[in-house]
């Protein structure tokens, strides 16, 4: 897998766990990952997409 298909995947991840409501602590990424910050981006637009519903 390559490095933009780990960054979507981040992404698509943080999305189901913000549409899921876990806590944000649940990134499974280390803090000098760059896919940390693609699953929080992610987790913030899940969580907005979950609060409208």
């Amino acid at each position: 897998m390559g490095p933009r298909q780990q960054l979507v995947r981040a992404i698509t991840e943080g999305q189901q766990a913000g549409r899921d409501r876990q806590p944000v602590t649940a990134c499974p990424y280390a803090a000098d990952d760059l896919r940390r910050s693609a699953w929080v981006r992610g987790y913030t637009a899940g969580r907005r997409e979950a609060d409208k519903h």
